[in-house]
């Protein structure tokens, strides 16, 4: 009797598993790797596990019943990365341009089903021209299915998405519910609607790369969110990607080995500038609070004035939302709101505590913010870490003005230890600007004006333009050198290790959405 390795060379040797060689030649002349050597560079060294090798089509319509390939488009199983179980799907573009029949989406459903009971990682690799049109709403009912499973595990394990050719119409949709998506530069795309129909509707002339590439999801839409040079890349950066989480939302992240020492960081002294209106990069703080190149950003080129990501402090996985004064002076905005959002509701889905960093100095004014909804979408992000109960630790490093301050993770809205540097400023709002309302009349009555408001604001700065008036009324757990931050957040994290909050018994809570 033949064995499975047997059959499966001999379909191969036929022409029968994947497209062919010719096929094959041509997904390696652009500079793409075929379905299964992604699958092997994915997973640990022979631990693959294939499901579904030998499926093919059903369909008789236009000829298909001659067009009969074993596997019908997409390679599915399960193996190990890191020593860790995983299930993979990765689409075969050399097979029907890897396009989704009702075969195909079972294959899909049937591993992402046995992630959810198994409580493990479903990583999709995408490379496919979209619905199966020879089938008609089979295909389509194929892609609702799959929808239906996303939805149901999320939260439940980790999906990642990496989209490594076509992905359009329909099939955008399962990435977009997956926890994050990773596009490869100038081989994948993702639209709803292609160039040929927006010229159609709209009479916009755009290419595929301009109006669905990946750089155009990861600076406009935020719908990537991250990049990656090749297939290979990609596939390391989703492997970094899993290190940082969990198996499942009952498991906890594996804990690197690390030995605690003294801790003290000096270089974090000397970041804030002395000038309130200077900028500086949040990025040099988080390096020097966190453990040495552990700091792995998301989005990073969306909405900029907040930085997001995972790292490690003393071999802990941490996520991390900062303030980034370093664009538009760290505001918080519709964009930015939402990405700060995104991440925690995903940190806390997953039990990974929460670091944020605070330098705010409010919202975005004007209209184009009120009228595209920054009350709502700033919502989001004040609803995410009300929300949250895994252990949250706050650190104000300069301005923590007016709504911002309460958004940012601040003790009112449940965070467990909120630590201030002596340059933090907590207030409605800046000296200049508060002092203008409070002191009207008394400056516009004074000999000088201008003299008058500078004796004003500093009056006010000396009130409110420190942390040690929240730190008076509990708001503030201490104030702490900088150079004590890494050990005084590692102490604090070690404490809530166990921490355990229930949230009133309901069905779902209703986010700003």
């Amino acid at each position: 009797m033949k064995s499975k390795t047997d059959i499966l060379r001999s379909k191969l040797e036929e022409g029968k598993l994947g497209g062919g060689p010719k096929r094959v030649d041509a997904q390696h002349k652009k500079g793409k790797l075929t379905a299964r050597e992604r699958v092997q560079l994915l997973l640990d060294e022979g631990s693959f596990e294939e499901i579904g090798a030998l499926v093919t089509h059903r369909t008789k319509d236009f000829g298909m019943e001659q067009q009969l390939f074993y596997g019908d488009g997409v390679v599915t199983g399960y193996g190990t990365i890191s020593g860790r179980l995983v299930y993979v799907f990765a689409q075969d573009f050399t097979v029907f341009g890897g396009a989704l029949s009702e075969t195909h989406a079972e294959k899909i459903c049937k591993v992402m089903d046995m992630a959810t009971k198994t409580g493990a990682p479903m990583i999709g690799l995408n490379d496919s021209g979209g619905a199966r049109i020879q089938e008609g709403v089979r295909s389509l009912g194929g892609y609702a299915d799959i929808f239906y499973r996303n939805v149901q595990s999320s939260g439940v394990i980790p999906q990642i998405s990496a989209i490594m050719g076509p992905c359009a119409g329909g099939a955008v949709y399962s990435p977009a519910i997956t926890d994050f998506t990773i596009m490869v530069e100038n081989t994948s795309y993702m639209f709803v609607t292609g160039p040929n129909v927006v010229k159609t509707v709209t009479n916009e002339e755009v290419s595929s790369e301009e109006l669905g590439g990946a750089s155009t999801h990861a600076t406009k839409s935020g719908v990537t969110h991250l990049t990656a040079a090749n297939d290979k890349d990609c596939i390391e950066q989703v492997k970094k990607l899993l290190s940082y989480m969990p198996q499942n939302c009952e498991d906890v992240v594996p804990k690197i080995p690390y030995t605690t020492g003294e801790e003290i960081r000096e270089k974090l002294e000397t970041i804030v500038p002395e000038s309130a209106n200077q900028p500086y990069d949040m990025r040099s703080v988080i390096e020097g609070i966190c453990d040495e190149e552990s700091f792995f950003e998301i989005h990073r080129d969306y909405a900029t004035n907040i930085v997001v990501g995972f790292a490690r402090l003393a071999g802990r996985s941490i996520g991390i939302v900062a303030n980034q004064p370093m664009s538009l002076a760290g505001v918080l905005d519709i964009d930015s709101s939402k990405k700060g959002a995104r991440f925690t509701r995903f940190c806390d889905c997953f039990n990974i505590p929460l670091l944020v960093l605070v330098d705010v100095p409010g919202f975005l004014p004007g209209t184009d913010q009120e009228w595209n909804g920054i009350i709502t979408n700033g919502a989001k992000l004040l609803y995410a870490l009300s929300e949250a109960t895994v252990p949250r630790c706050t650190v104000i490093t300069r301005k923590a003005y007016g709504g911002a301050y309460d958004v940012m993770n601040s003790k009112h809205i449940g965070a467990d230890m909120n630590f201030a540097w002596p340059s933090a400023e907590i207030a409605v709002m800046g000296a200049k600007g508060a002092s203008e309302i409070i002191f009207k009349n008394e400056i516009a009555a004074s000999t000088d004006p201008a003299k008058k408001l500078l004796e004003k604001e500093a009056e006010y700065a000396a009130l409110f333009a420190n942390p040690y008036t929240a730190a008076e009324r509990g708001f503030i757990d201490e104030v702490i050198e900088p150079k004590e931050t890494r050990r005084k957040l590692i102490k604090a994290f070690a404490m809530l290790e166990n921490k355990v909050a229930k949230r009133p018994r309901k069905k779902h809570g209703n986010i700003p959405l």
